[in-house]
């Protein structure tokens, strides 16, 4: 038996990626999944895995921006699974573009974009769940946040304070709904190397960003699976209303520890120089 035997789980940004990583952790326990991605392919190749496997999901192609759809994507899974006992809201909006700049050279339709995704997104499914929720005598919530939502940054600024108001929507939710058995906790990922990411990442900036990591290597979707499958379980059942960092180390050091410390053994004895892209 799997830890979610009997349960039915909602996976936003389940085409690829993180999401998909979660939506297959939790098929292959024993949860039958709606696979919910605005990719509605994505969303269907990740069904199919999950059906090669001899588990149960349904795709959906839906924007969580769009709150009509939102409700859809909730009444089909009741209608098609008969309720909801797990969320993860995985779909985000993120501008890796000079777009999402400093606050004075931010574009706003940039900002708009990302608070109409990633919050209020967020906000629509926690509120069609928790309906469900309670209907079924509680569930968990997992709200896939961000390591950039916990520390500051020089651009990206948008995608960071979507992040961080996450994380108090997160324990606002656990304060309100935890005496209906509903627990919410929020994921921190750092540095995963989803495919999107490597898209987007230069060599350089991926070097950088891993200076500042204590593990020696990235993380992966399946890590942060791991974990998003252990606060969704009975196993995690008196953990609420936290935020979880999952980064290898990237926000645990002092500023110094990136300045070379962490690859000194690699150097020349007495090169105590930063590496350099």
């Amino acid at each position: 038996m799997g830890r979610f035997e009997g349960k039915v789980a909602v996976v936003t940004g389940a085409g690829a990626g993180i999401g998909k990583a979660c939506a297959l952790a939790i098929a292959r326990e024993g949860g039958r999944v709606v696979v919910a991605d605005i990719d509605g392919s994505a969303a269907i190749a990740c069904t199919a895995q999950i059906a090669a496997e001899a588990g149960h999901a349904l795709a959906l192609a839906m924007d969580i921006a769009d709150a009509q759809a939102v409700a859809a994507l909730f009444e089909t899974a009741e209608r098609h699974f008969g309720g909801v006992d797990l969320l993860v809201n995985n779909a985000s909006a993120m501008h890796l573009t000079p777009r999402d700049r400093a606050i004075l050279d931010l574009d706003l339709a940039v900002w708009d974009q990302t608070m109409a995704t990633n919050l209020r997104g967020t906000l629509l499914c926690c509120r069609h769940a928790i309906a469900r929720m309670i209907a079924r005598g509680g569930g968990a919530i997992v709200n896939m946040s961000s390591c950039q939502g916990l520390s500051g940054d020089t651009a990206q600024t948008s995608y960071a304070a979507s992040k961080a108001a996450m994380n108090m929507l997160s324990a606002s939710l656990a304060t309100q709904y935890g005496h209906a058995q509903i627990r919410c906790n929020a994921v921190a990922p750092g540095l995963i190397m989803t495919e999107r990411l490597l898209a987007k990442l230069d060599e350089c900036m991926q070097g950088h960003l891993r200076r500042h990591q204590l593990l020696p290597r990235v993380g992966r979707p399946e890590d942060v699976a791991a974990l998003v499958a252990f606060l969704l379980s009975d196993d995690a059942a008196f953990i609420t209303g936290q935020v979880v960092c999952i980064d290898g180390g990237m926000l645990a050091h002092v500023p110094t520890y990136a300045d070379g410390g962490n690859s000194r053994a690699a150097r020349p004895a007495g090169d105590t120089a930063a590496p350099r892209c």
